[in-house]
């Protein structure tokens, strides 16, 4: 137990976490406060994207934060609400209802803390590039035709009046859009993308975002609109309780808790990867950052909110700001937790057009064009895993299409894997050639020989042709599987059973102990047909010739020794 206890001790806060804060503190909490602020539309937008409320959000982005960022492993995350934890979560607020959310959240949270503690955090580092971009860019479509249904209607759809898919959904209340509300809406979102483009070409500080909000929610309180707003707020934080997971819904729950805890651990380990690259603040340990996530959601549970991961677009705004410690993304959350006291009556009368505007432009903003453009002319395969990975996020599921991708870009790796694989049959080249040469052919082997290029191995060695000895050269043999070592065995008894007399020229000491599990050397004639070097191997071949020559010349004269 104690062995168990010393080993988990680095999965947990430490006062190391804090041990550059004496000197970092003004940075870092410049970068909470401005992040903060960044932080706050995001919260509330994405609260109500979800099929939940702007409270919700808000709660998740103060608690979740606050977890996040003590017990997580990045010393720079900053963790909330995200696009993507939207976009798996309206689906299930559609089929399970509101009161399902918090269930999801305290199971997922509660299996992203058991991933941590499992040591699977590096599982993040299989995910190929293409994959990662064709996921993203997939969210942010998505993000932006979820906002489509905000601006269609001031009232709300219906359960199941809209389709799960968001490209349908997008369609169907575009169909049925209130012409007037759409176009108020359509000015509300004018103006807050048009703060938030103009803003940081007058300073970068400055909110654009918070900006074009204040403008929309005052033109709303001056002049009659039917713009929804986002409704009351309660000025403080609901009291915790445990939520109640109802025994016969848990079978039903639990996939859909899979999914949110699968997302949450990809996009949070990616994000922090991501920041670990941009600034020099520290490595980030992804087992920790896995419990801290699921504590996070844990939390985030007691107090009604929803899942929450480590989002990139805020964690760069706050190294940007030059946060250099988890106190930045401390000071984040507290900065969040006084909106709710201070400034719930102001916040509960921002129209919620005016938060879809700022969420196309976060969807608009997490496509870089650049990054499209190089994968697109990258490789072909790359191209295609990149395209297949974004419709699939599209038309079905985040995760399904994150497996689909991870497999593609699998197999092309194998593939071309496969194609290092060397197999070539050699005519015998030595200085002084002998006339017995001819009966004698080496075959030699290079790179991995592993199950996906066995097949091909096995058919190019087979066309050997009528010769009395092959000569097996696997000294430039890598990696060996299980399927690679039992071709070489079925080779060895195949060219036998032909009457090709076969050596094994260079076995390694690595692959040795496989061959003789698998069969290889026990396939072989006599177990003297191993040899260190080919000048060995071509002499007792060329023996084998002259014996094989003179036995049907005579049986008298032949003379097979040794075999």
């Amino acid at each position: 137990m104690r062995d168990a206890v010393a080993r988990s001790r680095d999965l947990w806060p430490a006062r190391e976490d804090y041990r550059l804060l004496r000197r970092t503190w003004r940075k870092d909490l410049v970068a909470g406060v401005t992040v903060g602020i960044v932080a706050l539309p995001l919260a509330l937008g994405f609260g109500v994207s979800s099929g939940l409320t702007a409270e919700q959000g808000l709660i998740t982005a103060i608690i979740a934060g606050l977890l996040a960022a003590v017990f997580g492993g990045s010393n720079v995350q900053v963790s909330g609400p995200t696009g993507a934890m939207v976009v798996v979560l309206v689906p299930i607020v559609a089929a399970h209802g509101v009161g399902a959310i918090a269930a999801v959240t305290l199971l997922a949270g509660l299996m992203v803390m058991a991933t941590g503690l499992l040591r699977l955090g590096k599982v993040v580092s299989i995910i190929p590039w293409p994959v990662i971009e064709g996921f993203t860019l997939g969210i942010a479509c998505i993000i932006f035709m979820q906002q489509i249904p905000l601006i269609a209607s001031a009232e709300p759809a219906a359960p199941g009046e809209l389709s799960s898919n968001a490209l349908v959904a997008a369609a169907q209340s575009l169909a049925a859009a209130d012409l007037v509300h759409l176009a108020w809406a359509l000015g509300a979102v004018a103006i807050v993308v048009t703060s938030m483009l103009l803003a940081p070409r007058i300073h970068p500080s400055i909110p654009g975002s918070l900006i074009g909000i204040a403008l929309v929610a005052v033109l709303a309180a001056l002049v009659p609109t039917p713009l929804a707003t986002i409704g009351a707020i309660p000025a403080s934080l609901p009291a915790p309780s445990v939520p109640t997971i109802d025994p016969a819904l848990l079978g039903v729950l639990l996939p859909a808790a899979a999914t949110v805890a699968a997302l949450a651990a990809i996009e949070s380990l990616l994000s922090a990867r991501v920041a670990g690259s941009m600034s020099d603040t520290g490595a980030f340990d992804p087992d920790r950052e896995l419990v801290g996530q699921g504590v996070a959601s844990v939390g985030a549970s007691l107090f009604g909110g929803m899942p929450a991961t480590g989002a990139i677009a805020r964690t760069s705004v706050s190294l940007r700001a030059g946060a250099r410690t988890r106190a930045a993304s401390i000071v984040h959350a507290l900065v969040l937790l006084a909106v709710v006291y201070v400034a719930a009556g102001p916040v509960g009368m921002i129209p919620l057009a005016a938060l879809a505007g700022v969420l196309f432009m976060t969807a608009l903003r997490m496509v870089r064009i650049a990054t499209v453009r190089s994968i697109m002319t990258s490789t072909r395969s790359d191209a295609w895993i990149f395209t297949i990975t974004a419709l699939v996020t599209v038309s079905f599921d985040l995760i399904v299409a994150v497996l689909i991708g991870v497999a593609l870009a699998a197999i092309v790796a194998l593939r071309g894997a496969a194609r290092t694989t060397g197999v070539s049959l050699e005519p015998i080249r030595v200085e002084q050639p002998g006339e017995l040469d001819d009966s004698i052919t080496a075959i030699r082997f290079q790179g991995p020989l592993f199950f996906v290029s066995a097949e091909r191995v096995l058919e190019t060695v087979m066309d050997v042709g009528s010769v009395n000895v092959v000569i097996l050269r696997l000294s430039r043999l890598e990696r060996v599987d299980a399927t690679g070592a039992q071709v070489l065995a079925q080779i060895v008894r195949s060219l036998e059973r032909r009457g090709i007399t076969v050596l094994l020229k260079g076995v390694q000491d690595s692959h040795s102990a496989l061959f003789r599990r698998v069969g290889v050397l026990a396939a072989l004639r006599h177990h003297r047909h191993l040899f260190v070097d080919f000048d060995s191997a071509l002499e007792h071949a060329r023996s084998h010739v002259e014996r094989d020559r003179a036995a049907r010349s005579g049986p008298e004269s032949a003379t097979i020794a040794g075999d």
